[in-house]
């Protein structure tokens, strides 16, 4: 079984002028268009995904919840949505109850986007009610392209605290929080209801070949979950390039195994984090 971690759902106009003016120029590109049908066609191959938008509100940056939880039913791929909120917004309250109420079972947060510090006091309530209601915090951790995002909230080590202060919280750090893997690493090892998935690192090969190291050498790479970041890059791709990070070589140096790949692409991602697919309820 293949489970898909990171998939995007959301449409250009919910970027609102942010693509356009700032990540155009990274990615050469407009943002692509996602459709039920494109995302079927590309998920080919998995057995679950899970999917989500993006919350910015300074930014301009909205996928509403209903949207989310309207392309889920629409799929023919079991997926699992997930919403994105915002918590800086003042009726986070009501966006989190909607979401619950729809069925989506975690939250994508997007600090670095949404300009909000992770370890405010004002926050803890946020994490309470989603540990209550058993949902997963999804992290964009690391880079943007964006020169309004603030790095300073998009480290591993801002989760770390969260998990500190909220240790019942099942938290997954996307991207490995590149460039910071290997502190990334360091998280996974301590906290044992944070994960991070390998969504995006492959495409930097040689940050990809040090972070899966070092991964084999904390020991946390059961700690580690695909997801592809469709539709950047499709999950047949995502996993041709990460088969190839376990074919590099560097003289004497360690390199990274083939089962380090195969039990990332076969991670029961869905028991680890308490996830369900319709019909079937996943004890944690």
């Amino acid at each position: 079984m293949i489970i898909d971690l990171h998939t995007h759902c959301h449409l250009p106009e919910h970027w609102g002028t942010e693509h356009e003016e700032h990540w155009e120029g990274a990615y050469g590109a407009p943002y692509p268009v996602v459709t039920p049908e494109t995302f079927d066609a590309a998920m080919v191959g998995i057995d679950v995904a899970v999917t989500f938008g993006m919350a910015a509100t300074t930014a301009g940056v909205r996928t509403p919840n209903a949207f989310v939880a309207d392309f889920v039913a629409t799929v023919t791929t079991p997926t699992i949505g997930f919403a994105a909120i915002d918590p800086s917004d003042p009726d986070w309250r009501g966006q989190l109850e909607e979401a619950i109420e729809l069925g989506l079972q975690g939250v994508k947060l997007y600090p670095v986007l949404a300009l909000f510090d992770p370890l405010a006091p004002e926050f803890d309530e946020f994490y309470r009610i989603m540990t209550r209601n058993g949902m997963v915090a999804l992290w964009h951790m690391g880079a943007t392209p964006s020169p309004i995002g603030s790095l300073a909230v998009s480290q591993p080590l801002v989760i770390d605290e969260v998990a500190r202060r909220h240790p019942d919280l099942v938290q997954v750090m996307a991207h490995m929080g590149h460039p910071w893997q290997r502190d990334a690493n360091v998280v996974l090892r301590k906290n044992a209801r944070v994960y991070a998935d390998v969504s995006g690192v492959p495409s930097r090969p040689m940050d990809a070949y040090l972070a899966l190291v070092h991964a084999q050498e904390w020991g946390t790479v059961d700690k580690l979950l695909f997801g592809s970041d469709y539709p950047l890059w499709t999950p047949d791709d995502a996993i041709t390039r990460l088969n190839g990070i376990a074919s590099m070589r560097a003289g004497t140096l360690p390199y990274v195994h083939e089962e380090t790949i195969a039990s990332i692409l076969h991670r029961d991602t869905l028991a680890l984090l308490g996830l369900t697919t319709p019909g079937k309820r996943v004890q944690r």
